[in-house]
């Protein structure tokens, strides 16, 4: 029986939005890693602060004279170098040298985007990008980590923080914080598990209270980051939810088969996983958009994370995976497309 009093909806115009531009989701991940970069900020003092300024500077500096010995119009307004420069120095541990991190920003945004035609066009995450340049440049001081919550963080850098290119610095003593030499190569959640065989507590990983990489922060505060993105819709979620999901079954079968390797909430929660999955492969340009792509692309970041970890020569291993699964996506997309309505297949010649 038809309703005799229809109810009509009224509302002003205009009836058609415009969707958000690439400016305007670009400030809006900028916003949502603000927090983390006060967190770190308090976490390992003004060398984590420095760092993250140098390095993002670097990425847009770069970035503007590529465009203008291009004779192009400078891209810098739309946000993505200042992103790529954040994403960047959050991959580092806090008292890495300046001068490297200026190293990185140049090939994160000359390798990593621009050789590939700039922004849409980039095949790999452009940070990532930088940090495996890094990795392979500078493997013992991308391996140098700092203790946290320094009494004299606000005040003193880290000796190596304002290390000459090339160059060791000789005097550790001026970080008037009394920390011990053998402070500075401090080992991380995974290097713990990974060559002592000591499991770190998951209420520290997922709180933030270890040592690590400036992203490696506080897995409440990086998941309540990656809501706000979710809830403004310029975050697909299912890209991070899918990394969970194939990291934990990972761990777990790895588990079964031997118990003595960590379950899937010491995976999820210990170094830039949490982080990587929701800042890093979620990249709207190196990921599937494909429904069932998105969940093997989690799947394949998962396994290669965790094994990686646990028989691979590097403690940390979210970077490679990440990077593997960007390789793939376009054979991923092309075999996951939908079946288009009333389509037919072309007939075999």
């Amino acid at each position: 029986m038809a309703n005799k009093n229809p109810k009509i909806d009224l509302r002003t115009s205009p009836y058609i939005r415009r969707a958000p531009t690439v400016a305007q989701i670009m400030r809006n991940v900028v916003y949502a890693l603000i927090p983390l970069i006060i967190f770190a900020t308090v976490h390992f003092g003004i060398s984590a602060l420095a760092l993250i300024i140098v390095t993002t500077l670097s990425c847009v500096i770069t970035e503007h004279l590529f465009c203008k010995l291009a004779h192009k119009p400078t891209t810098i307004k739309d946000f993505s170098a200042v992103i790529t420069g954040i994403l960047l120095s959050m991959t580092l541990p806090a008292g890495f040298p300046l001068w490297m991190g200026v190293v990185g920003g140049f090939v994160a945004i000359g390798l990593g985007k621009l050789l590939f035609g700039g922004l849409g066009f980039n095949v790999f995450n452009p940070a990532l990008v930088g940090r495996a340049f890094l990795q392979a440049a500078f493997p013992v001081s991308i391996t140098t980590w700092t203790p946290t919550h320094v009494a004299d963080r606000f005040v003193d850098f880290i000796p190596s923080t304002l290390a000459l290119p090339f160059m060791r610095p000789v005097d550790t003593t001026t970080w008037t914080s009394q920390v011990a030499i053998d402070g500075f190569s401090g080992a991380t959640p995974l290097a713990l598990m990974k060559f002592q065989g000591i499991i770190t507590e998951n209420s520290a990983l997922f709180f933030g209270t270890v040592t690590g990489s400036i992203g490696e922060t506080s897995s409440l505060l990086i998941l309540i980051c990656g809501a706000y993105l979710v809830f403004r819709n310029m975050l697909d979620w299912r890209i991070p939810v899918a990394v969970i999901i194939g990291t934990a079954i990972a761990a777990e079968l790895f588990h079964a088969f031997n118990p003595q390797a960590p379950q899937a909430l010491f995976m999820l929660l210990s170094g830039g996983l949490m982080f990587a999955a929701v800042f890093m492969a979620s990249d709207m340009v190196a990921s599937p958009v494909t429904p069932l792509g998105i969940f093997i692309f989690g799947l394949l970041v998962g396994f290669l994370t965790v094994t990686i970890r646990l028989y691979g020569a590097l403690t940390e291993a979210v970077m490679y995976a990440i990077l593997f699964a960007n390789a793939a996506t376009p054979l991923i997309e092309s075999y996951t497309q939908p079946k288009i309505y009333g389509a037919r297949k072309k007939p075999k010649s």
